[in-house]
């Protein structure tokens, strides 16, 4: 069994792909994750304690990651951890730079002197997004050469940890691979995100914010099609390369909430009439990106992995994964977050 470190491993994405290692049984998960507010250990409460283990802690702490990489024989490092909301980075880029970049470089280091000793099968998983490659046009996609052009402070400093896991690749011979994803939805997602904030007012029948026209367009990943791209990648992957994994559903914002309205006129319909009349256009975020879409080709072809969820299949699942479990971001409502429009200071 593969001892593999997982950072940031009751995130979202984080705890979704803990449950898929687990499920394919032949890897123990060691969790490392700070528990900030949009880590939380109920995201992992349905596993058996036995087949993980969660270590409270930050990987800016670079004492705590130096002696769990003396503790553990860790065959992989799958990093997930990091600050990711762009209104918040706007709003305060400094734990941004903290996490991303900092934190980044004590586990490059930690993975770097754990590997002098014993490289064999070892393979360092950096998970990052398509948000460095900046802003495209109307047509065209990134791929894996697609030039850096970051436009906010989030995905300025996803930028800068690619090009430290790139470096020390280069550099210091460090068995490392990055990749960069579009767009991810699924279970377990904070509602700060476009597509849990949408489900949640309409369960609650709140106005359904859009920024600016509605027009800017993401490539939409499902969050366990992007889990099992990554066990491949670690799996059959080859060091030092750059993967990209996009769900192929590139789609207009205001298309998306118009959908998840639809969908839930028909799953929990209101007496107070369609969702759609929820829909209330807002000042725009600074800086935002008009349109992503990645081209998932060298994955699909040299790892034959491709998605399985369309998009209509897979937003049906997250809207009732949401009806289903109201308890789970109830507790985040009450706890430590209202929906306050974040990301102004710039204006």
């Amino acid at each position: 069994m593969k001892s593999v470190l997982v950072t940031g491993g009751c995130g979202f994405i984080g705890s979704n792909f803990v449950k898929h290692l687990i499920s394919l049984e032949d890897y123990f998960p060691i969790i490392i994750d700070k528990l900030t507010y949009a880590g939380s250990k109920e995201n992992i409460n349905q596993i058996s304690e036995d087949r993980f283990e969660l270590v409270e802690g930050d990987i800016c702490d670079e004492q705590l990651l130096l002696t769990l990489f003396k503790k553990y024989k860790f065959d992989g490092v799958f990093h997930f951890a990091a600050e990711s909301h762009v209104d918040r980075s706007i709003d305060g880029p400094r734990e941004f730079i903290d996490t991303n970049i900092i934190g980044t470089f004590n586990l490059l280091q930690a993975s770097r002197a754990k590997i002098s000793k014993n490289k064999n099968n070892f393979k360092f998983i950096h998970v990052s997004t398509d948000e460095v490659y900046g802003d495209l046009g109307a047509d065209g996609y990134f791929d894996e050469k697609s030039s850096y052009k970051p436009n906010s402070p989030y995905s300025a400093s996803k930028a800068a940890s690619d090009h430290l896991v790139r470096s020390w690749g280069r550099t210091y011979n460090l068995p490392v691979i990055i990749t960069n994803c579009s767009n991810n939805y699924g279970a377990n997602q904070f509602p700060e995100k476009l597509i849990p904030l949408m489900i949640i007012n309409c369960i609650d029948w709140k106005r359904l914010p859009v920024y600016g026209n509605g027009d800017n367009v993401r490539d939409w990943l499902f969050v366990t099609d992007h889990c099992t791209a990554l066990e491949t990648i670690f799996s059959k992957g080859d060091v030092g390369e750059t993967y990209n994994i996009g769900g192929s559903n590139e789609i207009k914002n205001i298309d998306i909430v118009k959908t998840i309205c639809d969908i839930m006129d028909e799953l929990k319909p209101s007496k107070n009439g369609s969702h759609r009349e929820l829909i209330s256009f807002v000042n725009d975020r600074p800086g935002h990106d008009k349109r992503y879409a990645v081209d998932s080709t060298k994955l699909q072809n040299t790892l034959e992995w491709e998605p399985k969820e369309s998009f209509s299949t897979g937003i049906k699942k997250t809207i009732k994964w949401y009806l289903n479990n109201e308890t789970w971001w109830r507790k985040i409502q009450n706890n430590n977050y209202n929906q306050q429009r974040l990301g102004l200071k710039s204006q």
